[in-house]
C-alpha cells in the first residue's frame, strides 16, 4: 500500500514565506513556483535544458541562476512520488498561466493522483476549490503558450479566463496596451504604480510591467 504523500506547491516565494511564517500548513512539503510564465517566450519541453535557456534570457540571468531560483525549489516535485499535490495559486493570469505550466508538467509526467488547487485572496487566504486530473493539460499548454490560440474546453474556470486574458494583454488594442498608450508622457515608475492598481486581474510584477512601458514606448517614439 503507497503511503500518502502531499506535495504543496506555492505561488512564488512570498506566500511560501507568509505560510511557514504563520504555520499554515504546518509540516506538510511546501515548494514555491517561482516563475512568471506569463511574459516572455517558452519551450514545449518543460523544464528543459533549451526551457532554462529560453526562461532565463526573459528574466536576464544566466540559465545557472535561474535553475537556482526556479527549478532547484521544485527538486521534490522531479525527484519524489506524491499521491496527492495542492496547488495554491491567485486567480490572476499571471498566476492562472504559471498553473497551467505545472498542470502540462505533470500531465506529462504521467501524475495519476488526486490534485486540488486552491484559489487564494490578497492575503492569501483559501477562496475557491476545485479538484483535477492531469489530463489533457500539455496540449492546452501548447496551444496557448506555444501557439497562441484559444482551446475549445479549458476547466477550472479561472484557468479559462487567465488564458483568454493572456491571449490578448499584449495586443495593441487591449485595455492594458491602450492605457500605458494614453498615459504615454507619464513617469515609467509612477504609470507602473498606475498599472498596478488599475491592472490587478493581470497580476504582473514591477519588472514585467517596466520592460511593456519602455517596449510600447519605443515602438511610438
Amino acid at each position: 500500500m503507497t503511503r500518502k504523500r502531499t506535495l504543496h506547491i506555492l505561488n512564488g516565494q512570498a506566500m511560501y514565506n507568509f505560510f511557514k511564517r504563520t504555520n499554515f500548513l504546518e509540516q506538510e512539503c511546501m515548494v514555491p513556483f517561482n516563475e512568471a510564465m506569463c511574459y516572455g517566450k517558452t519551450h514545449k519541453d518543460l523544464f528543459s535544458n533549451e526551457f532554462t535557456e529560453i526562461r532565463a534570457k526573459v528574466h536576464h540571468v544566466t540559465p545557472v541562476q535561474y535553475s537556482e531560483t526556479v527549478l532547484k525549489p521544485l527538486a521534490p516535485l522531479f525527484s519524489e512520488k506524491f499521491t496527492h499535490i495542492a496547488l495554491w495559486f491567485d486567480a490572476d493570469m499571471f498566476c492562472q498561466i504559471n498553473i497551467l505550466a505545472l498542470l502540462a508538467w505533470l500531465d506529462q509526467a504521467e501524475h495519476t493522483g488526486d490534485m486540488d488547487l486552491n484559489i487564494v485572496g490578497d492575503h492569501f487566504e483559501p477562496m475557491s476549490h476545485f479538484s483535477l486530473k492531469a489530463k489533457g493539460y500539455y496540449a492546452i499548454y501548447k496551444q496557448v503558450l506555444i501557439d497562441k490560440k484559444m482551446p475549445g474546453n479549458i476547466y477550472p474556470e479561472p484557468l479559462k479566463k487567465g488564458v483568454e486574458l493572456y491571449l490578448n494583454y499584449l495586443h495593441k488594442d487591449s485595455d492594458l496596451m491602450m492605457y500605458i498608450h494614453k498615459y504615454k508622457d507619464v513617469p515609467e515608475e509612477e504609470l507602473m504604480l498606475a498599472l498596478f492598481k488599475k491592472f490587478k486581474h493581470y497580476g504582473l510584477g514591477d519588472t514585467q510591467y517596466l520592460e511593456i512601458i519602455k517596449s510600447l514606448r519605443q515602438k511610438h517614439q
